[in-house]
């Protein structure tokens, strides 16, 4: 076999494991041809639904909108509002998703600085490793984030003993995303095809804190 074919064999199984470590960090990709256009009655990826009445006869609609008030997540949520006054679901929502954009951006161009503000250290350590990785090989990432189709809330915690919340989100992003040997040859994705990012991320903050600031606490896809 001659040199250059193993050459290309090499290259080809770290490009391999370079995909692997990217999906076990953010999620899973799907291609598609067309975006469906979705519905006027959920633009913001909430479910339609009438408003339900929560304990004591009032209506949250800020929580109704999102989930059963009398679900595990519902009552969670509201337990959270009750110990933050200016914890407000929708706009949690509005920040998550630009958190989303943001934290996958900065993974694709391997900025540490701006991963290390949002993650917690046992999330930051996987997206170092595979940041590193990638730079010891000598691969490039060329990347262009194109929106967020799909946002929603998948579930909520909250520790009463700790006033820890937790809630957990679901999002769909579409980007385009490429990677570069060191030659410059193309080895995995295209700057022409936009793919579909599916993860499922928990947010986690002390509702009692000043810090206003959520981090991101667990990843999946």
């Amino acid at each position: 076999m001659g040199s250059q074919m193993i050459q290309v064999i090499v290259l080809a199984g770290i490009a391999l494991f370079l995909v692997l470590r990217l999906r076990n960090v953010l999620g899973t990709r799907e291609g598609f041809e067309k975006p469906q256009e979705m519905s006027d009655g959920n633009k913001n990826g909430r479910s339609v639904k009438p408003f339900d009445v929560i304990e004591g006869g009032a209506l949250d609609a800020d929580v109704a909108d999102f989930a059963d008030p009398e679900s595990d997540t519902g009552k969670a949520l509201l337990a959270m509002k009750r110990i933050d006054h200016s914890f407000n679901v929708s706009e949690f929502t509005h920040g998550a998703r630009q958190a989303y954009e943001m934290i996958v951006m900065a993974y694709e161009n391997g900025d540490l600085e701006t991963l290390e503000k949002f993650l917690a250290p046992e999330v930051f350590k996987p997206f170092e490793a595979a940041i590193e990785e990638r730079n010891k090989e000598g691969y490039q990432v060329e990347a262009d984030f194109k929106g967020v189709r799909e946002v929603s809330v998948l579930g909520a915690h909250f520790d009463p003993r700790t006033s820890e919340g937790d809630v957990t989100m679901g999002f769909v992003g579409e980007l385009t995303s490429m990677v570069r040997e060191p030659g410059g040859e193309i080895v995995e994705g295209s700057a022409d095809e936009i793919k579909q990012q599916k993860d499922v991320w928990t947010f986690t903050r002390d509702m009692s804190s000043d810090d206003p600031n959520w981090l991101l606490t667990g990843t999946g896809g």
